[in-house]
C-alpha cells in the first residue's frame, strides 16, 4: 500500500494514477471527498480528514509500505507559514508513530535556505522536521518551478494579453513539468534509488521572456510578450483571487528570489535532469489549455 498526501493536486493525482496503472494499492489523503472522487473512481482508496490532525494521519498511514508527503502552500491562510507548520508537525508526528520505512517528501529547489524564498521557507522547515525522525529511508525531492504555474495565464493569453509575472524577464529559472516529478516520485516509492536530496529540473533553464516565446510559438502567437508587473499590482490581483495578504507577500519574496539567486540552489544536491522541455509543455499542455480558454471566451 502506498499512501499519498496532496488530495487531487497536480502531482498527487498524476502519481496516484501511475501507481494504480501499475497495479499498486494506493490511498490518497485529503480534506474533501469531492476533490478525491476522480481518484476513487480510478481505484484509489481515499482518507478524508484534516491534515493538521496527527491522529487522523496516523490512521491514514496505517499499512503503508511507503508514503509520499507534501506541505500545501496554504495560500488562503492569514498566516501562511503558521498553517504550513501545523500540517508539517502533524505529518512528522504521524510518521514517527506509524513507523513506516520509506518516505518521499515533495520539497523545492531552494529548500536548503532558511529565509528569503517565500513559501519555500516552509518547505525548508519541513525538511528539517523529517530529517529529525529516526529510522526512515527519506528522500526530499527538490523540483524547480513548475511549468504548470503558467497555466494560470492561459485565459489571458487566449484573449490576446501578455504573459505577466513579478519575476525579472531575463534571469534563467530552473523549471520542471509536474508529470516528470510524479514519475520520479512513483519510481522512488516503488523501487527506491536515492536518499537525502534529489534536485529535479528540465534540460534547459529558461528566462520568463524565453518561456513567453515558447508559449507564443505553441499557440500561434509568436509575438507573445512577457510583462513584469509591479509587485503592488500583482499582489492586488492575487488578493482578488482569494489569496491572503501574507501569501501575496510570500509570493513577492519568491519572485524576488527567483529573479536573483535561484540557479545557485540547483547545485545544493544531486541533480536528475528531466525530459520535458518548456517547448514540450507549451505544445502538449499549455496550447490545449489556451484553446479551451478561447472556446470558453467565445461562448
Amino acid at each position: 500500500m502506498f499512501v499519498l498526501l496532496g488530495s487531487n493536486g497536480q502531482i498527487t493525482s498524476q502519481l496516484a494514477r501511475r501507481l494504480l496503472a501499475a497495479g499498486h494499492a494506493t490511498r490518497v489523503v485529503g480534506r474533501h471527498a469531492g476533490a478525491l472522487a476522480p481518484l476513487q473512481e480510478a481505484g484509489a482508496q481515499i482518507a478524508i480528514g484534516d491534515p493538521s490532525d496527527s491522529a487522523f494521519l496516523e490512521r491514514a498511514f496505517a499499512g503503508a509500505a511507503a508514503i509520499y508527503t507534501m506541505t500545501p502552500p496554504c495560500y488562503a491562510e492569514p498566516h501562511m507559514r503558521a498553517a504550513q507548520a501545523r500540517i508539517g508537525e502533524a505529518v512528522a508526528q504521524a510518521l514517527r508513530r506509524a513507523r513506516v520505512r520509506r518516505v518521499v517528501n515533495l520539497s523545492s529547489v531552494g529548500a536548503e535556505l532558511p529565509a528569503g524564498t517565500g513559501p519555500i521557507v516552509g518547505l525548508h522547515a519541513q525538511e528539517r522536521r523529517l530529517d529529525a525522525i529516526d529510522g526512515i529511508d527519506l528522500l526530499h525531492l527538490r523540483p524547480g518551478s513548475f511549468m504548470e504555474n503558467y497555466l494560470a495565464a492561459a485565459a489571458t493569453v487566449a484573449a490576446g494579453g501578455p504573459l505577466a509575472g513579478m519575476e525579472a524577464p531575463d534571469v534563467p529559472i530552473p523549471l520542471v513539468a509536474t508529470r516528470d516529478v510524479a514519475a520520479v516520485a512513483a519510481r522512488e516509492l516503488v523501487t527506491p534509488q536515492h536518499q537525502g536530496v534529489l534536485v529535479l529540473h528540465a534540460p534547459t533553464h529558461m528566462t520568463t521572456r524565453a518561456v513567453a516565446g515558447a508559449l507564443g510559438a505553441a499557440t500561434g502567437n509568436p509575438g507573445l510578450q512577457y510583462l513584469q508587473v509591479a509587485p503592488a499590482e500583482m499582489k492586488a490581483a492575487l488578493r482578488a483571487e482569494g489569496l491572503s495578504a501574507d501569501a501575496a507577500d510570500q509570493l513577492e519574496a519568491l519572485a524576488r528570489w527567483l529573479s536573483t539567486a535561484a540557479l545557485a540552489s540547483v547545485a545544493a544536491g544531486p541533480v536528475a535532469v528531466q525530459p520535458t522541455t518548456a517547448e514540450d509543455f507549451a505544445r502538449e499542455v499549455f496550447a490545449p489549455a489556451c484553446a479551451q480558454a478561447a472556446l470558453t471566451q467565445a461562448r
